[in-house]
């Protein structure tokens, strides 16, 4: 919808306030896809944030607890070997056949996958039974805890290429069981006899957890991979489609004039939405038709008050016409020859129509010139004429101070009109270029009405005197181009004057 408020030609201005469903839409699509992220980004952003740092904390968490139950695991079988040993011994013991017991360690080092299998004695056993065997080693700083604290130890190293556990296990001295050991040994119940020392390979535990923890990381991986790509479909049907659908159908409801259907959109949010763009284009809807009323109102005002300043100006002409007894008609004709030489000349359609407007009143000073100058049949004397000539300024001083377009392009022609090419003419003296076009086509049109048409103190001259004086001033008095243009349709020349006959 346009707003017209006025024209430069005219009292009011015209402004344009358009209200379009293009600019409408144009401004909610920009305002979708400027330079932000969508809503798909921000969402897997965060969605990734917090699954990440959650499937790190997991990952921590299960790794620890693996690798205590590993861990757990290797001092168990560690521990079951040891007291195997131990219950080997004492079977020994029993069996009264210790001096055996190397053949029984080495067995189970080889079936149980055992590195190295040591006996530490205590001291109290060395002092009794003397020095051990070859496998059966002094207390060292390491196995001393174990005899202080009567539990067993597990060093576990699993960080080297070929990890292995070493495990202390004590071999305590009590009377309990089936086997009574202080009926043999000289120590006090509780007393540590010994300690069982092994060392034991777990790569084979140590590969199994990497490959469960492998796996596990896998499955977060995948279980992640399908929560975004569920994510990402979500947003898409729920909010991406519905959004990209929500302005494509406001567009069309605007142009159509007709409801969004609020039902299509699977979600409350985008339901509400929908409703309330109803809401919207029904008030933008009012106020173009408020607008477009108000428009037509001011638009017919315009024209009005346009329509009168033209025929004010067209007046204002014909009384100076009338007042300087100038053939009938002269006005018209001058306008008319005016807009047909300017159109010829290749103008556009205003500057045809502003001439048109202006041409009326290029004498309109000579209302400032006395009755008996201006009146006078007889020849005018040279300062009679010199009064004449001020009829150009005089119409140029009422005029200039106007900015209509009008009147300020009729200030120019009342100012230049006769001026000539050749620099001769009043009142400045301008010479070719220098003299505006509105002037020079003016002083072209207004000579040939003064020698076409029968005047009080002359009679009409004939046309091809007419077209010969013309010719003559080519380059003098008129502009080259204008004369050329003029002879070259003169028959349009003379129609108008045939339509516009003085009477």
């Amino acid at each position: 919808m346009k707003f017209f408020l006025c024209s430069d030609d005219t009292v009011l201005r015209r402004i344009t306030i358009e209200y379009t469903p293009e600019l409408y839409v144009n401004t909610a699509r920009q305002r979708v896809n400027m330079r932000k992220p969508s809503i798909k980004t921000i969402t897997v952003k965060t969605l990734l944030t917090v699954i990440l740092t959650a499937a790190l904390v997991m990952m921590f968490i299960i790794g620890l607890s693996f690798r205590s139950l590993s861990q757990r695991q290797v001092e168990d079988k560690a521990l079951a070997a040891a007291e195997l040993i131990k219950a080997g011994l004492t079977s020994h013991m029993k069996a009264g056949i210790m001096d055996k017991r190397e053949y029984f360690i080495q067995e189970i080092r080889t079936t149980r996958n055992i590195d190295k299998i040591e006996i530490i004695r205590s001291n109290e056993v060395n002092a009794q039974f003397g020095k051990g065997l070859a496998l059966e080693q002094s207390i060292d700083k390491v196995s001393r805890r174990v005899f202080d604290t009567k539990k067993p130890l597990f060093i576990l190293d699993e960080y080297k290429l070929r990890p292995k556990i070493r495990a202390l296990v004590p071999y305590i001295a009590s009377t309990k069981g089936r086997l009574n050991c202080l009926s043999c040994h000289n120590v006090s119940e509780g007393t540590v006899l010994g300690v069982v020392n092994l060392e034991m390979n777990v790569s084979e535990y140590r590969n199994t957890a990497l490959v469960i923890l492998v796996l596990i990381l896998c499955t977060s991986a995948v279980l992640v991979a399908l929560i975004i790509i569920n994510t990402f479909k979500t947003i898409q049907s729920y909010v991406k489609d519905p959004l990209e659908s929500l302005i494509d159908r406001a567009e069309e409801a605007y142009e159509k004039n007709t409801p969004l259907d609020t039902d299509r959109f699977r979600s409350l949010e985008f339901q509400n939405v929908a409703k309330e763009i109803n809401l919207f284009n029904s008030d933008i809807i009012k106020t173009q038709k408020m607008l477009k009323e108000k428009n037509n109102e001011l638009e017919l005002l315009n024209n009005e008050i346009e329509d009168t300043m033209k025929e004010t100006v067209f007046t204002m002409g014909v009384i100076e016409e009338q007042r300087s007894k100038e053939a009938h008609n002269h006005t018209r004709r001058v306008t008319e020859y005016s807009k047909l030489m300017t159109k010829k000349l290749g103008m556009d359609d205003r500057e045809v129509e502003l001439i048109g407007n202006a041409a009326p009143l290029h004498d309109i000073g000579k209302i400032g010139i006395s009755d008996y100058i201006l009146l006078k049949s007889g020849r005018l004397t040279s300062e009679e004429f010199e009064i004449i000539k001020e009829h150009t300024t005089m119409g140029y001083d009422m005029l200039k101070h106007s900015e209509r377009n009008i009147l300020k392009a009729a200030a120019i022609i009342a100012y230049e009109h006769h001026e000539r090419f050749n620099g001769t003419g009043y009142p400045r003296g301008l010479k070719g270029e220098e003299i505006h076009i509105y002037g020079r086509i003016i002083a072209l049109a207004d000579v040939f009405d003064a020698l076409s048409t029968a005047r009080s103190y002359k009679k009409a001259w004939p046309l091809d005197e007419v077209v010969r004086e013309i010719k003559k001033e080519r380059g003098k008095h008129f502009d080259p181009r204008l004369v050329d243009i003029f002879l070259a349709d003169i028959e349009a020349f003379v129609a108008i004057k045939d339509k516009f006959r003085s009477n």
